[in-house]
């Protein structure tokens, strides 16, 4: 925004050049003149470009705008002084091979810019900071660490005090080895303060971050940095895993950091369990693992370990004795070092490792086994004694992996689903051949069932992905009563799965879950995602599907990107809902 005309703003995309508003965001128009009009909108999956990495306004100098372009080449950054109608090209500064990726203007009219040889957030591997006095056109690099043995990794986050220009402050970024850090300097970059070294981390209000260790990191993926602009003794920094901040920016000696995360939630939900009994709810997480939430209110102690598993993947509960859990996951590596599965004994608050045996299939079995790369899914029936996991041949162990055996009938790579009420029986999609299979002796044996009113296909109720839900689920407390999703239409059934019934309500579900039913209703609750993208919404039936009634509002959609939705067994109207990025979200029924 332009601080001298408040109605024009400029825009630095990504992939489509600069554009410009004259009315407060109302209307948009791309600027022609700009000399680097974008590279165009990607072509391939998962391809993205750097585009415009900064445009900022000289906050001394009216009319003067600075861009700058990750898009690689040279020149790299770009000018104007008469409010974006003339652009002209900056020479100087690093390398060509160097993007800015971040920059600020101090009061002094000199531009501080971070560099790094890659966009993030990996991958990285050089990096370098220069200053430049945009009134003189002089470059001066200040990059702290300018040694022949400096780590690998780039510069990122970036601030300087709106107090004494001279104060700034910059962070590295892919610097793994020993750790990304921050450095300040009180003397325009000739000097520089490296701040990991005198650090602490106070994480006693969220001490999940110390993972699996005895204390937190510094941080990794440290792309933010900021200077409080009333109070330069006030200075936070974000990481791949927290927002931290301190009030002692200034201060000699020891650095103390606490998280500053309050109300905020960036998180990457995979899966969740509500059990019959225990915590209301147990967590599955990228990234850091997942938790057993005892108080909705507060940050767990401690995140899931032994083992510790960076992703889970599934986690299952035994209906009549939910204190019994299984869970599988995965870590940030193709092959896991270590346990894939897990159990516990008193609802996830520890877990012991699971090791089924390295067994052959009967068929073959493209690439490493399930129970390697953390794709093995496992469950565990009503009354906890028996867990079955989906390994390059379905196993089962009745005596808490002590024993294993091979588990007939059911085909490889299906999910199954546990009788909530039934110990005996188990079921699962067979999506190849478009059946349902079930087992009525513990999960010995599965065999067909006629499943009379499915689909004639049943291909889309398999998972797409190890992370991706299972569209048939039990319902606590009753046995034999199931529920299915099959392209975007709800099934049920309530004799094991011998006939089903098509839910006659018009929504199209693409996610579902099950809670508590209300006082006098046959049916248990469903709750339901909806609609893709910005349609997408939350449902609710208490009627068997018949009739739906939205339980969000276009305030608050939580960027449209979910991953469950599932209801408490215990509370009826509770509900708990998995974003893709903004953490767990639970409602009540007013």
């Amino acid at each position: 925004m332009d601080p001298y005309h408040r109605s024009t703003l400029f825009f630095g995309s990504r992939h489509q050049g600069l554009w410009r508003s004259d009315d407060g965001a109302a209307h948009w128009a791309r600027v022609t003149s700009f000399p680097r009009p974008g590279l165009g909108l990607p072509t391939a999956r998962r391809q993205t470009h750097g585009g415009l990495s900064f445009v900022l306004f000289d906050p001394a100098r009216p009319g003067r705008v600075v861009v700058g372009s990750a898009d690689g080449g040279s020149p790299s950054l770009f000018r104007s002084d008469d409010g974006g109608r003339h652009w002209r090209a900056v020479p100087g500064g690093p390398a060509a091979d160097l993007l800015p990726v971040k920059a600020v203007i101090g009061r002094d009219g000199v531009l501080t810019i971070t560099y790094a040889n890659g966009i993030g957030p990996n991958g990285i591997t050089r990096g370098a900071v220069w200053r430049h006095d945009l009134e003189r056109g002089r470059w001066t690099d200040v990059t702290p660490d300018r040694s022949p043995d400096a780590p690998a990794g780039g510069y990122m986050g970036v601030a300087v005090s709106a107090r004494d220009p001279r104060i700034i402050a910059v962070s590295t970024v892919d610097r793994y080895h020993p750790v990304d850090t921050v450095w300040r300097s009180t003397d325009a970059g000739a000097h520089w303060d490296e701040l990991w070294r005198r650090s602490s981390r106070d994480v006693s209000a969220t001490p999940f971050l110390k993972l699996d260790g005895s204390e937190a990191n510094f941080g990794h993926w440290i792309a933010g940095l900021a200077i409080d602009p009333f109070d330069d003794t006030h200075a936070a920094y974000v990481t791949g895993a927290t927002l931290y901040a301190t009030s002692g920016f200034a201060a000699a000696g020891p650095m103390r950091w606490q998280p500053w995360t309050e109300g905020i939630e960036q998180t990457a939900i995979i899966t969740a369990i509500s059990p019959t009994g225990g915590a209301p709810l147990v967590s599955g997480f990228g990234d850091i693992a997942g938790f057993r939430h005892a108080d909705l209110s507060s940050s767990p102690a401690h995140l899931h370990r032994d083992p510790f598993l960076s992703n889970t993947n599934n986690l299952d509960y035994a209906g009549l004795a939910p204190a019994i859990m299984v869970r599988s996951g995965s870590t940030h590596e193709r092959i896991v070092d270590g346990p894939t599965l897990a159990w516990s004994a008193d609802g996830g608050e520890s877990w012991q490792p699971l090791t089924p045996p390295a067994i052959s299939s009967p068929t073959p079995f493209p690439g490493p086994s399930p129970v390697r790369t953390g794709d093995a899914p496992i469950v565990v029936s009503a009354d906890g004694r028996t867990f079955l996991a989906a390994t390059v041949m379905p196993l089962l162990t009745r005596d808490r992996g002590d024993h294993w055996q091979a588990v007939a009938g059911l085909p490889v790579r299906t999910r199954v689903t546990a009788d909530k009420v039934d110990p005996a029986h188990f079921y699962a999609v067979d999506a190849a051949r478009s059946g349902l299979v079930r087992s009525d002796d513990g999960g010995a044996h599965f065999h067909p069932v006629a499943a009379r009113g499915l689909p004639a296909d049943l291909g889309s109720a398999a998972p797409p992905s190890r992370e991706a839900q299972n569209p048939l689920v039990a319902v606590p407390g009753r046995a034999g009563s199931l529920w299915l999703l099959v392209d975007r239409a709800l099934y049920r059934s309530t004799d094991y799965g011998e006939h089903w019934t098509r839910a006659p309500g018009p929504l199209r579900p693409t996610q579902f879950g099950l809670g508590k039913a209300a006082p006098g209703a046959f049916w248990p609750a469903l709750y339901a995602i909806a609609g893709t993208g910005p349609s997408s919404a939350l449902w609710r039936s208490l009627d068997g599907g018949t009739r739906w009634a939205r339980i969000s509002d276009e305030r608050h959609r939580w960027g449209s990107r979910f991953r469950f939705i599932i209801g408490d067994p215990r509370r009826f109207g509770r509900v708990y809902v998995g974003t893709d990025g903004r953490g767990i979200l639970y409602g009540d029924a007013r």
